[in-house]
């Protein structure tokens, strides 16, 4: 992860190679998501003038964006499929027990910053559900067994 600081100057640099175009934003803000791990509040004044846009415009894009994150996550994400078919096969009782063992609240993170507990909504997966996705792996057919799998795993 890079310093707030270094924000600006990756900013800067990005305009220059690739221009300040309006359909540069998207790329700009994966990639300082990619660098930081979140897109900071605080960046959105400095991109807003880079892309001669308003604050409200670049606010709005990355609050529309599920995948932007404005906080950091923990250092696990663990994250539970919402779709139809999960829900389908039991899914809403996987969230809330992954909620219980994780220690967390969905759309969280547990105050020791162990772990992120958040929605995904379809993993390509719906005929192995419930799913999960752990630090970017798909775990299907979750039952309570893999929840005590996952939390050993955060755990470790």
């Amino acid at each position: 992860m890079i310093r707030l600081e270094a924000a600006d100057a990756l900013i800067a640099q990005w305009t220059r190679r690739h221009g300040a175009a309006r359909d540069q934003l998207l790329p700009l803000l994966h990639m300082l998501q990619e660098e930081m791990g979140f897109v900071d509040d605080a960046l959105v004044a400095p991109i807003a003038a880079a892309f001669n846009l308003s604050r409200a415009d670049v606010h709005g894009v990355v609050t529309f964006y599920h995948d932007f994150r404005r906080v950091p996550a923990g250092r696990h994400v663990v994250k539970i499929c919402r779709a139809e078919s999960c829900q389908a096969r039991g899914g809403a009782a996987i969230e809330a027990a992954a909620a219980e063992r994780l220690g967390v609240a969905m759309g969280g993170t547990r105050r020791d910053g162990q772990v992120t507990l958040e929605a995904v909504y379809c993993l390509g997966l719906c005929a192995v559900g419930p799913n999960a996705l752990v630090d970017g792996r798909p775990v299907a057919r979750v039952d309570a067994g893999r929840l005590d799998a996952i939390a050993r795993e955060i755990a470790a």
